[in-house]
């Protein structure tokens, strides 16, 4: 609790930001599958459709976000950017009145987070000694899923109190506009020495070996991690409530929150790859359950195991990078990292709704499962091949 505490006030200030942002974030994210679904008429394909697309581009953004914040020496403007552009997106759902709509306002709400994401992960990780990168990282998680915890709640209670869908999305205002206060509050920590200026390229130039066949794995977990509003269709399926699909969702974000800084924090002593190869095998059971499940009483302790699959990875899986790469080459890394997590959403979307569509729940939830396990498979076998893996 001592190191806790003592982490530096910037590490505070955007655990507080991701906490307001994620209270807005996902007083809207449970609600569109059932505006899709109950408003507009669009089904599964238009789901995957949306979600792909919208993930997937504002994900190129990470990269070149992180790059240009290497270069610029300053992650700060995008990140109040980042966060001011979802903010006034978010909103505006409440006055969509088709599919496309849907999707314009869910690319422009990613590509606020394409741009501040990268900077952002990049200013946490210098602005905190490397032996606290799981701690700091895990603070940032739990205080984002706490947000979400608020976010799900709040939905909840005002669907339960008969407010119509296009008018909770306008509570999002609020949350939105709190985050972007706080962003402006964080000083950025001074660079101590001059920038070493790498060329871009594509073929991941300047970093190390270890760090591309990492991404190449998260790249083959993130084919079968699709979208989570599946998840959440997938409980409506199920005969779930449409009042208490939020308060599912609620469960995953607290249950992440409890977990996410003790499991990240873990990581310093145990080594990040241990626990992101726990966390995969965790999912891989969720989504093998989910897809055979047939009883809406089972989705409460399944989506408390989501949590937990979250929280074990999350904080872990940024804190490799950090470990991995060099640090004057931390954003570009962290571009890169966040890309390939975001563009997979695409292919990993459409082909979910797809096979879903096609030959049912049940292959599309299994084929996620398949993923999950060959990426673990080779995140203990084959990114540290041949290297003496570093530890913090």
């Amino acid at each position: 609790m001592k190191s806790l505490f003592d982490l530096p006030r910037a590490v505070w200030l955007l655990g507080l930001v991701s906490f307001c942002n994620d209270a807005a974030s996902e007083l809207v994210y449970p609600l569109v599958p059932l505006y899709l679904a109950s408003v507009l008429l669009a089904g599964p394909r238009a789901l995957g459709l949306i979600e792909g697309i919208a993930e997937a581009t504002g994900s190129l953004l990470k990269l070149f976000a992180g790059v240009l914040a290497d270069r610029t020496r300053s992650a700060k403007p995008w990140v109040v950017g980042g966060y001011g552009l979802a903010a006034l997106a978010r909103p505006l759902l409440a006055f969509a009145s088709s599919w496309p709509s849907v999707l314009t306002l869910r690319f422009a709400d990613r590509v606020g987070k394409g741009l501040r994401t990268s900077p952002r992960d990049a200013l946490l990780a210098l602005s905190i000694d490397e032996r606290q990168r799981g701690l700091a990282f895990g603070l940032h998680r739990t205080m984002d899923n706490l947000g979400a915890v608020i976010g799900p709640l709040l939905a909840a209670g005002l669907l339960a109190a008969q407010v119509p869908l296009r008018e909770v999305f306008l509570w999002a205002t609020l949350g939105g506009a709190a985050a972007v206060a706080l962003a402006l509050a964080v000083r950025e920590p001074a660079r101590e020495t001059a920038p070493v200026v790498v060329p871009f390229s594509w073929t991941l130039r300047g970093l190390p070996g270890p760090f591309r066949r990492y991404l190449v794995v998260l790249g083959l977990f993130t084919l079968g991690n699709s979208s989570n509003m599946f998840l959440l269709l997938r409980a409506r399926e199920l005969g779930f409530p449409e009042y208490q699909v939020p308060l599912l969702w609620a469960l995953v974000a607290l249950t992440a929150a409890v977990f996410s800084t003790p499991l990240s924090a873990l990581s310093d002593r145990l080594g990040a790859p241990r626990l992101i190869v726990g966390g995969w095998l965790i999912y891989a059971g969720f989504y093998l359950l989910l897809g055979f499940n047939g009883h809406p009483a089972l989705l409460w302790p399944l989506f408390g195991l989501y949590g937990l699959f979250m929280a074990a990875t999350e904080g872990a899986e940024k804190a490799l990078v950090a470990d991995l790469a060099p640090r004057e080459m931390l954003g570009t890394a962290y571009g890169w990292f966040n890309m390939i997590a975001g563009i997979m959403l695409l292919p990993a979307s459409i082909l979910f709704g797809w096979l879903w569509q096609q030959a049912g729940a049940t292959v599309a939830f299994g084929f996620g499962a398949g993923c999950a396990l060959a990426a673990s498979l080779l995140l203990r076998g084959w990114v540290f091949a041949g290297e003496p893996q570093r530890s913090r």
